[in-house]
């Protein structure tokens, strides 16, 4: 396949923040919609978006071919669940076109209950690993974080997955008091799987309908427990996101840790948040955003459109303020993780 003259290199350069920091890694949130309601991400009674606000998959795809272009070499597909968005495979495929020209990963997150529909399709579109959301292996426990999701599905879909040759990394968000029980075991089924595992602090976003602060478990304490049972090395491993990771002698498999509280993972950022509707959040836990929408459907041509994003890379900060205050649990960022893109 030959590349296009439009999609020639706007600037062998590339994309170059304030901070000298290279711009390389585009998540895109393909939909807010979700078919599980987990209790640190979103509240039980959601307000989606209506459907005129949403870009379309081909506006979508405009928008990150304009970024691989601008030198993105990473595109990760997220939603809300990016998986019930209707004929989202047209994107995968059209993207993975993209791939060895410019494009050198397209990959996607996950709750994994649709994978068994979709894993075989998104091999064949080129994606070669998928990060899947789970946060405990107890069916009941399950149900409760997700308030109605039955694990069966996603065990599943990870079963799928793995057969279809994806590379399969689990996402646990730690919470205190929930899980942080079951993580020991959850290495160590990974292990057995052939998965790696990443940990996530819980973040200060959205309205959850409750109070989060007793929900924060520092993995930096959970990193400790897990040195009690397991050799955790330090490797030069990464994936390009905001992960430290460790191999575990024991299992052959690795763990990440994704630390935006105990320790911020700013001074490295390299990527940029493009949600539904086509606003650039130029940092997850900043509310500064560009809306290209907007440029979008006032019809403009592809030099008008690398300008308009590289000018909202000129914005971006050095860092996120999230805090985790006891004395007062109002999010440090009003818009849920399910709009921004997870």
């Amino acid at each position: 396949m030959t590349v296009e003259p439009a999609l020639a290199r706007a600037d062998t350069m590339g994309m170059i923040d304030p901070f000298g920091r290279a711009i390389t890694y585009l998540r895109v949130s393909v939909t807010d919609r979700c078919d599980l309601r987990c209790v640190y991400c979103m509240s039980e009674d959601m307000t989606f978006l209506p459907k005129a606000d949403v870009l379309s998959l081909e506006e979508l795809e405009r928008l990150c071919v304009a970024f691989i272009r601008l030198g993105t070499n990473k595109i990760r597909i997220t939603g809300g669940e990016p998986l019930v968005r209707r004929d989202v495979q047209t994107l995968f495929q059209r993207l993975g076109q993209r791939l060895g020209q410019g494009l050198d990963e397209l990959t996607l997150t996950t709750n994994g209950t649709q994978l068994t529909k979709h894993a075989e399709a998104l091999y064949a579109a080129g994606v070669r690993r998928v990060n899947v959301s789970l946060d405990t292996l107890d069916p009941a426990r399950f149900a409760a974080i997700t308030r109605w999701g039955k694990i069966e599905k996603v065990l599943d879909g990870i079963a799928a997955a793995k057969a279809a040759g994806l590379h399969v990394k689990v996402n646990a968000v730690a919470l205190k008091g929930v899980n942080e029980d079951e993580i020991d075991d959850m290495l160590a089924w990974c292990g057995e799987q052939g998965h790696d595992l990443c940990l996530i602090e819980t973040m200060p976003m959205g309205d959850i309908g409750g109070d989060r602060t007793d929900q924060y478990l520092p993995l930096s304490l959970v990193r400790g427990r897990l040195r009690q049972r397991w050799t955790l090395q330090d490797t030069s491993y990464q994936t390009g996101g905001p992960a430290r990771y460790f191999d575990v002698q024991e299992t052959g498999t690795r763990i990440g840790f994704i630390t935006p509280m105990t320790h911020n993972f700013c001074e490295s950022c390299n990527r940029v948040r493009l949600t539904c509707t086509g606003t650039l959040y130029m940092c997850l836990g900043q509310d500064d955003a560009a809306d290209l929408r907007r440029v979008l459907r006032d019809g403009v041509s592809d030099a008008e459109l690398d300008a308009a994003i590289r000018l909202a890379i000129t914005r971006k900060p050095k860092g996120h303020d999230f805090v985790i205050d006891r004395r007062n649990p109002a999010p440090s960022v009003a818009r849920h993780m399910s709009l921004t893109g997870g």
